[in-house]
């Protein structure tokens, strides 16, 4: 199956040629439900493990994490719209040059984590100033979905089939459209249009978005497995952390936003 998957697309072109090879491995001899080869081990391989993700992914995330408390305390409060808009457009064509480049360097992928923290570490000051506390209760809330998310699917209460996973993703870039979209329109008016305007659409389009950046958690756990299964290179770890770290974030922003709308008098 050919991902659409704009954060991992490249991960299945990659794992889909019909001869490919890893260092110390044979040619495929059969292929998974996911379009993937695999491969008979002829001997000892630098390929792509879970732990190895595991240990990207948490590497990821401190580094976001370092970088957004810098950017918390180090950048003066009248900086930091400025501050976010600039690491915004670095940050967002980083993501884009990761995912369609299929960008498996870490400092690469390490430097994206560090821009999207100064991000993050921008905005959440933002926020903290105006809704005391909502940053702790947002990081609490994300890690929190994170985890519940994972535990789903290792039990396997939700599968990623086929189809939910085209579901899920087709949904996803509908969203993302609409975004786009809605802030060309906000910057054009210069004001909040009724998807950001802390109304009720606001808040019910928010928990839309929460909701499906929680099921691609889904589709990236099962784009990872299926990466391990097909005995991917271990570089391709960078790939399905970036994917994750992605998520997270986009999770922790809109779970950000959603409080800031309950908490609004």
């Amino acid at each position: 199956m050919k991902s659409s998957n704009p954060v991992l697309s490249r991960i299945g072109a990659a794992a889909q040629q019909p001869r490919y090879t890893v260092p110390g491995q044979g040619v495929p001899t059969s292929y998974t439900p996911g379009g993937y080869p695999e491969v008979v081990q002829t001997g000892h391989a630098d390929v792509m493990t879970l732990d190895d993700v595991v240990v990207k992914t948490i590497t990821l995330v401190s580094l976001t994490a370092v970088s957004a408390a810098a950017a918390w305390i180090l950048v003066p409060f009248e900086a930091l719209l400025p501050v976010w808009a600039g690491a915004a457009i670095v940050g967002f064509i980083m993501g884009l040059i990761i995912s369609f480049a299929q960008v498996t360097n870490p400092l690469v992928v390490c430097g994206y984590a560090v821009v999207q923290g100064v991000v993050l570490g921008a905005l959440s000051r933002a926020y903290n100033y105006f809704f005391d506390g909502i940053v702790l209760q947002a990081v609490i809330a994300t890690l929190g979905v994170f985890l519940l998310m994972a535990v789903l699917y290792r039990t396997k209460v939700i599968r990623a089939t086929p189809k939910f996973m085209r579901v899920v993703i087709g949904a996803v870039m509908g969203v993302v459209a609409v975004m786009v979209v809605n802030l060309v329109i906000t910057l054009v008016t210069g004001s909040a249009t009724p998807l950001r305007d802390g109304s009720p659409i606001a808040i019910g389009f928010s928990l839309v978005c929460i909701l499906l950046a929680a099921l691609m958690f889904v589709v990236n756990f099962k784009q990872i497995e299926d990466g391990i299964a097909a005995g991917l290179p271990r570089k391709y770890g960078w790939l399905g952390a970036f994917g994750l770290l992605v998520e997270l974030i986009w999770m922790y922003v809109e779970i950000l936003r959603l409080l800031s709308y309950l908490q609004e008098d």
